[in-house]
């Protein structure tokens, strides 16, 4: 099996700002991202050999080939959960690491809050077995999870709602200083720790918010990418796994980690080279739609050991100036979640960062950073890995 490591290069990104974007249609959003990151490439849209679109409101990926007016070249839509955004630049990737095309785009987008109601709207995903049950995820998965967490770890309310808090506090401080960003205010621990509650324990500041947005890569073969720019982006490794709802049909499933990331970062880190995840990542984007989310991912992908995340977020680590910064763009906390857009979107920061120029979160130096999602809900789903860095 040969390795996907170092032969696909990042040339070009763009994103959209997310947000209440009532004024703009999902159109709009797809062009505006498309040629923000043809202008960071430095191409025109002609070059463009194929194209993968990751939605979930748009059916077939005529809707991108309208939108961007492309002349019969291939177009795939893609769609995988949370994941939908990262699983389009890992097929695109894909295809270039094969030699199959030379210059491509992935781009996700979606438009979450004209669609009259509010939240993701579940209304046609039908159950297919008799281990499902209704409910929203905050009230019946990840709001288990925080119970649970405190459970098998011997956390008080106080000593876990502070730690979510300070989750909280560290994402809207990273959010405030990114333009893009949907919300850009900074709040306190207090704030957060008294918040009306969505799902006890969790509060309305553990939750990420609904927004619409877009974000695209343009890729190509890395032997290629000089001829391009001389600050681009390696592909380090990819790693998707998918669970068959395990953890709901097992009775011991624990409830506070989430093994279809666990798969999914070994994949990535043995393709990439990563021994020890907490050491060698400079800088990492995780899914963070809520505040235990984020606290359970720390463990998950070996930032720290197991029922320690609280001690590692006391001690600063993973604040924009710790060890290890995560989600110095604000996250999905910040931005809100449209999920075609959101794992193009983390990789957007990531690139970024490894580039230098992102602005006053910028991190001193990364070279190695890591992406992260997970779709549907503790128990079972897709995890997402994609590890970047700079070329060497």
């Amino acid at each position: 099996m040969e390795s996907l490591k170092d032969k696909v290069a990042i040339i070009g990104m763009g994103c959209t700002k997310f947000g209440e974007n009532w004024n703009k249609s999902v159109d709009d959003l797809i062009i505006e991202a498309a040629y923000e990151a043809y202008q960071d490439a430095g191409i025109e849209q002609k070059e463009i050999q194929a194209a993968w679109f990751g939605t979930t409101r748009l059916i077939t990926g005529e809707n991108l080939a309208g939108v961007l007016k492309f002349d019969y070249i291939p177009v795939t839509r893609v769609e995988n959960l949370c994941a939908t955004g990262s699983d389009a630049l890992r097929n695109a990737a894909f295809a270039v690491a094969a030699g199959v095309y030379d210059i491509v785009l992935a781009i996700g987008a979606e438009k979450l809050k004209d669609v009259g109601m509010g939240g993701l709207d579940s209304s046609e995903i039908q159950p297919t077995s008799r281990v499902d049950y209704p409910g929203t995820p905050p009230a019946h998965f990840f709001a288990r999870m925080a119970t649970r967490y405190m459970h098998e770890y011997g956390l008080t309310e106080a000593e876990l709602k502070q730690a979510l808090a300070k989750i909280a506090v560290k994402n809207h401080h990273n959010g405030s200083l990114n333009p893009k960003a949907h919300f850009q205010r900074e709040i306190t621990i207090e704030q957060a720790m008294n918040a009306p509650i969505i799902s006890w324990p969790l509060g309305l500041y553990d939750a990420c918010g609904v927004s619409d947005g877009a974000a695209a890569a343009i890729l190509t073969r890395a032997d290629m990418a000089r001829s391009f720019r001389d600050d681009y982006i390696l592909i380090k490794g990819m790693g998707l796994a998918t669970g068959a709802r395990q953890g709901f049909l097992q009775q011991d499933y624990d409830f506070v980690h989430l093994e279809e990331t666990l798969r999914a970062s070994r994949q990535a880190f043995a393709v990439a080279g990563v021994r020890n995840a907490f050491e060698e990542i400079d800088v990492a984007e995780v899914h963070d739609c809520f505040t235990i989310t984020e606290m359970v991912l720390y463990e998950d992908l070996g930032f720290c050991p197991r029922g320690k995340a609280k001690e590692y977020i006391d001690a600063g680590t993973f604040e924009l100036d710790g060890k290890l910064a995560v989600n110095p763009d604000g996250g999905l906390k910040c931005f809100g979640h449209p999920l075609g857009a959101s794992g193009l979107r983390m990789v957007y920061e990531i690139y970024k960062q490894l580039q230098g120029k992102a602005g006053p979160r910028q991190r001193k130096n990364p070279r190695l950073g890591l992406t992260h999602n997970h779709g549907m809900n503790p128990g079972s789903g897709v995890g997402s890995i994609t590890i970047l860095g700079r070329r060497d």
